[in-house]
């Protein structure tokens, strides 16, 4: 009997997610998880984070993922390479059956990969709800938003030259190797319990091509 990709065991299922990311956290400034890769803690001694994914290819196994969206919800509380996180997320409900419990296993960390790290490092994953999940790209303004839980818009900090981003480049950041440095114009979450309000606060965008279950 042939074995399908969809039935090999969670964790060996080769998968694939690029697109883009969006992330705004408590940090007052530039987040310094980035160039220290978790070793020097948040600006405010802990991480609070909402960040939005848009999925422009993808699969796992044999199931497509392309135009998928997904939220997500995090809170470290220290640092970030000590564990303990909290996570959870929003699986775009746009998502067929089988879409949703690939996505569930991708950000659960439990296909391993790129975000194989989350089933390491998160010690309370909340659960993955079913939510209108939009990611909309407006010149350099995205926004994302997940129903009435999470309302957020992020933009690049201008530099000198404001036609060209302030990029920091060449990190081995786990997100991907270039991090737009950018500010939230709006960063609500009204989730799980947690009332945010992050406006103005630190803000990242990133291409991602991320992959499992190796790398």
């Amino acid at each position: 009997m042939t074995t399908t990709l969809q039935q090999l065991p969670v964790g060996q299922v080769p998968w694939e997610i690029r697109g883009e990311l969006i992330l705004n956290c408590n940090c007052t400034v530039f987040c310094p998880c980035v160039v220290s890769l978790g070793k020097h803690a948040p600006t405010e001694g802990y991480c609070q984070a909402w960040a939005g994914v848009r999925i422009d290819e993808g699969h796992y196994g044999d199931t497509p993922l392309s135009g998928l969206n997904v939220g997500l919800l995090l809170e470290i509380p220290g640092l970030m390479a000590r564990g303990n996180w909290t996570a959870a997320a929003f699986i775009d409900d746009r998502a067929g059956p089988e879409a949703h419990e690939a996505l569930v296993h991708i950000f659960s960390g439990a296909a391993r990969g790129t975000t194989g790290l989350f089933g390491m490092l998160v010690s309370d994953f909340l659960g993955a709800e079913s939510a209108p999940v939009t990611f909309e790209t407006e010149g350099k303004t995205r926004r994302l938003t997940v129903g009435r839980k999470i309302q957020g818009e992020v933009v690049p900090v201008r530099g000198a030259d404001p036609d060209q981003d302030i990029v920091v480049r060449n990190t081995e950041y786990w997100m991907g190797p270039d991090i737009t440095v950018a500010t939230a114009t709006r960063g609500r979450v009204r989730a799980f319990g947690r009332v945010w309000d992050f406006d103005g606060r630190s803000a990242e965008i990133c291409a991602i091509d991320w992959r499992g279950p190796g790398r």
